[in-house]
């Protein structure tokens, strides 16, 4: 099943994307992952990317279309994918068409006030990837390898409120005709994302094999 995942930032996407992955059995593909290993490295397309990061800004379409041509060639792709992150604009969106048949276009809709607060108390762990709210957390080690977590550069309250500003910005020149263009295609499937991690979930793969 070839899946792509749609939402704000902080809506849930990663988290429900790492979800699916594995009980679906295919690979989850996130474009902020992917720039992230890039920036790490100090490759050019890292570079690149960083600047625009750094500064609570989308990258520009050219550069994350290159990234994801490159990841989509590989072979775990070839029984199908999950997009976390990627298309966020309709040209994006009709790239991809030319390149893959898309089955779902999953839509995570989540209120800005609880997305202001996900991101600002989100927490990562560097070793094993994974994700968290410190709300949820004992102490500061991430629950699955017992590594030390860490913030995000951009997850502070000024990135965080600058990254919304643009994602709402956008909504009416990107983002709803993204949603448009799935939903002409009969592909679009809307899921509540106000709710905990497991209902939200449950919601997701219910829809997807209903």
């Amino acid at each position: 099943m070839r899946i792509i995942l749609l939402g704000a930032p902080g809506a849930g996407k990663g988290t429900q994307a790492i979800k699916l992955s594995k009980e679906l059995n295919i690979p989850h593909i996130s474009t902020g992952d992917i720039f992230r290993e890039n920036i790490r490295e100090g490759t050019p397309v890292g570079v690149r990317a960083k600047e625009y990061i750094d500064k609570g800004m989308l990258v520009p379409d050219e550069l994350t279309l290159e990234i994801v041509c490159d990841r989509l060639k590989k072979e775990d792709c070839k029984n199908g994918f999950l997009l976390d992150g990627f298309p966020r604009t309709l040209p994006q969106a009709e790239a991809l068409a030319d390149m893959v048949d898309i089955d779902v276009a999953l839509n995570i809709d989540i209120d800005q006030n609880i997305l202001r607060d996900r991101l600002c108390g989100r927490r990562c762990c560097p070793s094993c990837g994974g994700t968290y709210h410190i709300n949820t957390l004992e102490d500061e080690s991430c629950p699955a390898c017992g590594d030390g977590l860490i913030t995000r550069k951009d997850d502070n309250v000024e990135t965080v409120t600058k990254r919304l500003e643009v994602y709402n910005r956008q909504i009416g020149r990107q983002t709803a005709p993204l949603i448009e263009f799935y939903s002409a295609c009969g592909k679009l499937i809307n899921v509540d994302g106000n709710r905990d991690i497991q209902e939200v979930f449950a919601d997701c793969l219910g829809k997807l094999k209903g």
